[in-house]
């Protein structure tokens, strides 16, 4: 899929200028995550993986041991 085709949408938590927020768009049997700042990069998930990332990341599953 081009992905300059792609409907991208902001968090709505990004507040302010914008420069660092997730974005998020659906097409093709999938979905692609990207962060504005660098819009080159993008992931491609299912939509049963995109659920799974986030139960992950609500849980903390993924955060960082406190030094």
């Amino acid at each position: 899929m081009e992905h300059s085709k792609l409907t991208w949408q902001k968090s709505s938590f990004s507040g302010g200028g914008g420069e660092q927020c997730v974005e998020i768009a659906e097409g093709a049997g999938a979905v692609f995550l990207r962060e504005s700042d660098d819009p080159d990069i993008i992931t491609t998930l299912s939509r049963g993986n995109l659920g799974t990332l986030l139960r992950h990341v609500k849980a903390g599953a993924l955060d960082h041991p406190a030094p």
